[in-house]
């Protein structure tokens, strides 16, 4: 194949490009080139929280999850689950009674979206069946909602007795990202795709129509087909296509810690506290707190804060993630870390595990990072064609990046090489925005958060 021509070029290396060039090669598409400064897998899309889940208010979403979902297992029994799948799930919990009724209502209208059956569970000795720590297979689907307190202590007893209720999300868990990204990456490769590391700082358009690309060390590469999957910079590389992307940037940050003491089950899901909550703070640090200018780390916290083992079985790490204040910024690097975060996010979850308070005064070391979510208003990704013929866009996947990244990166190849049969394509498209009233239409319907 001629060193500078390509039939798709891709910028881009994370798990959105990956998929892109993964999908694009089973579809039968030949001289695929691959391109990013940085080594694939490296940038926002090795700092995850790696988990997945089909639970989605959204229709669009939802049918977009089930279906990456199941392109992720077949590719682990393809390939022998090099990447760990499991399905362990997402555990919702809630200490006040009055949410129930609006629990019930989401879980049951997003259960007739296609998300599986919702069972409620009112005493113990019933048919709740606990999730396997390990594998997919065999497992159920929907959700359980537990709201007897005795049967929610039998099955998670490192819970706080605060707990009313927990909505047990079925068909969700977590996964090595980088094992994924690397299976997808070392399939493109077996299937011809190429991959070099330079910088896209160009795109030749004649006639409204892709030409070419230029790189920052002088090279001309010609393609008839440019894919934006540039990540936290998808908006900056829009701009070379003469779009103006409807997107923007939130820093992410994530803490994980050696819990020497024990006080999360290797077992466990994923553990989210979804009532807002006020953080435990001594007199004295209240006083310290007022004083060095810190009085709102005494303000009303969001709900959202969640946690789950790390690594495995013989692994003490726990990871904690809580976006108790979005950051919109333009993405820098290295990341702006907030020193806080650890602290905050532990005090934040020992209200639902109450044995994290022990920490307080003596923590172990923390592993402190994070990434950019690129997000669109309504949360929606990009995916598809833009009016610049040849010109496509696979982004803005937010904090749900390597959940959608098989869905999405199979929904575009479909679209490249007019295979369409995704019947949610035009909600992920850049037209439609185009649509009168649509944007506050679904804002309006939809609730399209990560959590």
């Amino acid at each position: 194949m001629p060193k500078n021509q390509a039939d798709i070029l891709i910028c881009g290396a994370g798990i959105a490009g990956v998929s892109a060039a993964y999908y694009l090669a089973k579809s039968g598409v030949n001289n695929i080139l691959l391109i990013d400064e940085r080594p694939p897998l490296s940038l926002t899309s090795d700092h995850s929280s790696e988990c997945y889940r089909n639970w989605w208010p959204d229709p669009a979403m939802l049918a977009l999850m089930n279906h990456s979902i199941d392109l992720m297992e077949e590719l682990a029994d393809a390939t022998g689950n090099p990447f760990h799948m499991n399905r362990r799930g997402y555990l919702y919990l809630t200490g006040d009674e009055s949410k129930i009724p609006e629990i019930t209502e989401r879980a049951t209208r997003i259960s007739g979206l296609g998300a599986g059956q919702f069972r409620i569970h009112r005493s113990e000795g019933g048919d709740y069946q606990p999730a396997a720590p390990e594998g997919f297979h065999d497992q159920a689907d929907g959700a359980d909602l537990i709201l007897d307190p005795a049967l929610i202590r039998e099955h998670f007893p490192y819970l706080t007795e605060e707990v009313v209720a927990a909505l047990h999300v079925r068909r969700a868990g977590w996964l090595s990202a980088q094992q994924l990204g690397m299976t997808l990456l070392e399939g493109a490769r077996k299937l011809g795709v190429r991959y070099e590391s330079a910088r896209v700082i160009g795109v030749a358009i004649n006639n409204e129509k892709v030409r070419a690309v230029e790189l920052a060390d002088g090279r001309r590469i010609s393609t008839d087909i440019f894919i934006n999957a540039a990540g936290p910079i998808f908006k900056e590389v829009g701009k070379m296509i003469g779009l103006d992307l409807p997107v923007f940037t939130e820093l992410h940050l994530k803490a994980a810690f050696n819990d020497n003491l024990g006080t999360l089950e290797r077992d466990a899901p994923l553990v989210i506290w979804d009532d807002i909550q006020k953080l435990k703070w001594t007199d004295e640090e209240r006083e310290f707190l007022l004083e060095e200018g810190l009085d709102w780390m005494l303000d009303n916290f969001p709900s959202g804060v969640h946690i789950r083992p790390e690594g495995g079985s013989a692994s003490q790490m726990i990871l904690m993630l809580w976006e108790y204040q979005k950051k919109q910024i333009a993405p820098i690097w290295p990341l702006p870390l907030d020193e806080k975060y650890p602290e905050i996010t532990l005090r934040g979850l020992s209200k639902m595990l109450p044995g994290l308070s022990k920490y307080f005064d003596h923590m172990p070391r923390p592993i402190l990072d994070g990434g950019y979510y690129t997000k669109t208003p309504e949360n929606r990704p990009l995916i598809g064609e833009t009016p610049v013929e040849g010109a496509y866009l696979i982004g803005a996947l937010s904090g749900y990046g390597i959940m959608a990244a098989c869905g999405a990166g199979d929904l575009l190849a479909a679209q490249i090489t007019g295979q369409m049969r995704h019947a949610y394509a035009r909600e992920f498209s850049l037209e439609r925005y185009d649509r009168p009233g649509y944007l506050e239409d679904i804002l309006t319907r939809y609730d399209t958060g990560q959590l």
